[in-house]
């Protein structure tokens, strides 16, 4: 061990090094808010659900740094296109677009509604292999995938394959990716069936270390709490969300993708890995 000044001036040299890089990572994380506006805790039922696991979101934080558009694209079926919504601009791609405006001010910020209704994940996958093939890569994608496949039923080792292969592609073009599960609702006819889909989506997005985010977790929360809550969250149909459903589903990935932001850039600096120090100080520390 070293004695109470070796460290000292081990330390003193680790700062030396790293003073730079860290007040610039620091200045940048905090000018980027972490919390856009929220929609009232009441309202969404105080349940603060976020992403299954923690993402970097390398992409979206070096766009945002440097001071370039972001671009999202939010892909899906129903869901993403606002089936149920008193119009596009309370679809949850046009509501979480504000959110982030909000939390990011000054940045150009454009979330592109690529949801069309009735899809299964083979149908939004080859879209998605489209839209990855342009040279305008989107910041992030926000997958929304597997509620009609549950429905449906049919290979599940298929949908497997789906699932792997949108990730692979997602990442070959080098955006970042969040996963949207499947959406609850009080009507699911096989409901040991659609649970296996949902379930399939946790597990193959696990493996591959991408985050998810629960969305069916979340709405069947609201069902437990007071199935009034749910009520309220659903359109007419009692299917898709309405307008404060699509409101509060926003407001939760706005926030999980905020703070992972601000987390990526306090841990990893502005681009790459995290600021090294020589081996020698690090040997002085230790010890």
């Amino acid at each position: 061990m070293i004695g109470k000044a070796g460290l000292i001036r081990a330390w003193s040299r680790l700062r030396l090094l790293g003073a730079a890089g860290a007040v610039t990572v620091v200045v940048l994380a905090s000018a980027i808010s972490p919390t856009p506006g929220r929609a009232s805790d009441l309202a969404c039922g105080n349940d603060r659900l976020s992403l299954t696991r923690p993402s970097a979101f390398r992409l979206l934080s070096d766009t945002l740094t440097a001071g370039k558009p972001v671009r999202l694209l939010a892909i899906g079926s129903s869901s993403t296109q606002g089936a149920g919504a008193s119009g596009p601009d309370h679809a949850y791609p046009a509501q979480l677009e504000r959110e982030l405006r909000s939390a990011w001010r000054g940045r150009r910020i454009d979330v592109l509604n690529a949801g069309i209704g009735g899809e299964t994940a083979d149908q939004t996958l080859a879209r998605l292999e489209r839209l990855m093939a342009e040279p305008a890569k989107p910041a992030l994608v926000l997958w929304q995938v597997g509620t009609n496949d549950a429905l449906r039923g049919g290979d599940e080792g298929q949908f497997r394959s789906l699932l792997e292969r949108g990730i692979a592609l997602v990442r070959a073009a080098g955006s970042d990716l969040v996963i949207v599960d499947q959406q609850f609702f009080p009507k699911i006819g096989d409901l040991r069936q659609y649970e296996r889909y949902v379930a399939l989506v946790t597990t193959v997005a696990g493996e591959h270390s991408v985050p998810v985010f629960p969305r069916y977790k979340l709405m069947k929360l609201w069902a437990e709490r007071d199935p009034a809550l749910l009520g309220r969250m659903l359109s007419a149909d009692s299917f898709h969300m309405g307008d404060l459903g699509y409101h509060c589903l926003a407001d939760a990935l706005g926030r999980s993708v905020t703070e992972g932001v601000d987390r990526t850039m306090r841990t990893r600096g502005i681009v790459g890995e995290p600021l090294s120090a020589p081996a020698a100080a690090l040997a002085e520390i230790r010890g």
